[in-house]
């Protein structure tokens, strides 16, 4: 049984300082797909949040009749217009636009805003079937892929999959009900990473990150987070630390402390009741540079 214990945590990863003739492109590329009509903003945070997080070059494929809406959420990263269905999703014939955009990203995010429909699931399996570059899975794009039976396509690349409760009894079925002990559902997170070959972040207090063998228990965040789109902003960030080099376990280790670090340094000058998710993204640079005070010749990586 597995069981929290703080204390046997691994270090957190050590990102590496810039050289001072680094270009954007030492610092990666990442791809976000998501957005509808409706939740284009989701796309937007999860962009912006990709940004903040280091990323050299972020890019946006979002439904043709939300463009205008995420473009204009943020003048910093570009945007790919995608064929949509009649509902101003993403259809399935932007499958090939898509793989085409993912050729030149070093990391994909993939459900933000997304939707949900009968394409999309296809959609969905056949991104994460085909694709070679490692994918953040999130969201809509974790319910297109629900089974409720712990059936998965194989990943043709390195995966993390971001379930909350609710998200990840939906993958496994009622096994994992969350009126069941959280020492239970930890166990078979575990095992699900292990059985699926991805990184899980099984989000909670605190959020639990495996890939079948290791186990991270996050240290930081409050209620506070427990807002919209607050998800989709962790999903841009672990996208762009992987973009930055981090293998996949520690670039999810890193992004779930300092997605809740920005969450506690919010908190305390906002208040937990008044945080909206883009809050957690206006205070990322204070939790980098906290995390980055934390390193000296006298100190070991936080756990």
């Amino acid at each position: 049984m597995i069981e929290k214990n703080f204390a046997q945590n691994p270090p957190l990863p050590v990102l590496p300082m810039r050289p001072r003739d680094a270009h954007k492109g030492r610092f990666g590329t990442v791809l976000i797909v998501g957005g509808s009509l409706g939740m284009s903003g989701a796309a937007g945070l999860a962009g912006l949040a990709a940004l903040r997080g280091g990323a050299g070059l972020v890019r946006v494929a979002t439904p043709g009749p939300v463009l205008s809406i995420v473009a204009a959420y943020e003048r910093s990263y570009t945007t790919i217009p995608l064929e949509a269905d009649r509902q101003g999703r993403i259809s399935l014939r932007a499958f090939e636009q898509v793989m085409d955009a993912a050729a030149e990203a070093d990391w994909v995010a993939l459900g933000p805003g997304l939707g949900r429909s009968l394409g999309l699931s296809r959609f969905v399996a056949r991104v994460y079937s085909e694709l070679g570059k490692p994918l953040v899975l999130d969201a809509d794009g974790l319910n297109a892929l629900a089974r409720e039976n712990g059936q998965l396509p194989r990943p043709a690349g390195p995966r993390v999959l971001t379930p909350h409760p609710g998200e990840f009894r939906r993958l496994v079925g009622s096994i994992a009900d969350t009126r069941r002990p959280i020492e239970e559902r930890w166990q078979l997170a575990q095992h699900w990473a292990r059985e699926w070959g991805v990184v899980l972040v099984y989000k909670g207090h605190p959020t639990l990150v495996t890939d079948g063998v290791r186990c991270y228990f996050n240290t930081t965040g409050n209620p506070g987070m427990a807002t919209g789109g607050s998800g989709d902003v962790l999903t841009g960030l672990i996208a762009a630390l992987g973009a930055q080099g981090l293998e996949p376990f520690a670039a999810a280790q890193l992004a779930v402390y300092l997605h809740g670090l920005g969450g506690d340094l919010a908190a305390a000058d906002l208040t937990e009741e008044a945080m909206i998710a883009s809050d957690l993204i206006d205070y990322l640079p204070r939790a980098f540079r906290q995390y980055r005070n934390t390193f000296s010749c006298d100190h070991e990586p936080p756990r």
